[in-house]
């Protein structure tokens, strides 16, 4: 009985909000219908990760304002990582992707990118009684020769290990990269000496060493003529859009654009929710 009064109560409010000429729009999640779906990859605080059994985060509100802005439904589905290009690519389960994905020359080559919206460093994560050698206040990658180094496959992270062991300055010197399904299993890795340190976005990092205290993590350099010429090793985010949605495309660009416009106290809209989401906002 109370459960049909419920329903006679939502089907009464729905029609008279239509009535009254208001828009419903919202991002959803789960097996629903939907006009469009936004695959991400969970956990990747504080872009995106559960709580309460629900998907939330940075990324997930530029998807929320996206929907209001397009007056449709999106869906929100969590994938394995590597396979999001692939999916946004063909367009037949996926519309576009959302999950701190880093612009490539290959990427670009299967979807379109909107605007890029946060810049982020790449880290290393290490364990206290297993430091790597510094440099200062950060760690450039010569010091992670030899040695056997984890990171998420499909991330950034793994993408810039790869290459410095097949082209640059770790080629030849017996590095070894060991692909792993999540940030948080390298780390346990780190812990079970599967590997000796763990390559991964800046955030991802000091979310992740908050909870482990006997893990530590410095951002990773290029190395420069001298110490002060060191570099970070950077990437910057952004959504990936299936080429044939270019309504899509525009409205995460005008959303995005609106964001990173808004600024306050000397910090943007996508500045403030990275606060939000990773609990530093009051801070």
């Amino acid at each position: 009985m109370h459960k049909l009064k419920h329903a006679i109560f939502i089907t009464i409010f729905i029609a008279v909000t239509i009535g009254m000429g208001v828009s419903i729009f919202f991002s959803i999640q789960g097996d629903s219908k939907a006009d469009y779906v936004v695959e991400t990859n969970v956990p990747f605080a504080p872009f995106e990760f559960y709580k309460d059994r629900k998907i939330v985060g940075v990324d997930v509100d530029i998807v929320d304002r996206v929907a209001k802005k397009l007056d449709k439904t999106i869906q929100i589905k969590n994938v394995e990582f590597d396979v999001i290009i692939d999916n946004v690519e063909s367009g037949l389960i996926a519309d576009a992707g959302a999950a701190g994905l880093t612009i490539t020359p290959a990427r670009e080559e299967k979807v379109n990118f909107t605007i890029p919206y946060y810049t982020s460093v790449q880290y290393v994560i290490f364990s206290h009684n297993f430091p790597p050698a510094l440099r200062d206040d950060h760690i450039v990658w010569d010091s992670l020769a030899g040695y056997t180094i984890g990171s998420q496959i499909g991330s950034t992270g793994y993408i810039f290990v790869e290459d410095e062991i097949k082209n640059g300055v770790l080629m030849n010197t017996g590095t070894t990269l060991k692909g792993i399904d999540s940030h948080q299993l390298a780390v346990d890795a780190i812990n079970s000496h599967i590997v000796d340190f763990a390559v991964a976005d800046e955030l991802v990092a000091k979310f992740i060493i908050e909870k482990n205290p006997e893990l530590g993590a410095l951002p990773l350099y290029y190395s420069g003529r001298t110490r002060a010429e060191d570099y970070p090793v950077e990437e910057s985010y952004a959504i990936a859009v299936n080429k044939n949605r270019p309504e899509l495309l525009k409205a995460f660009n005008e959303v995005l654009i609106e964001m990173i416009n808004d600024t306050e106290d000397g910090t943007n809209e996508i500045d403030r929710l990275v606060l939000k989401y990773m609990g530093l906002e009051n801070e």
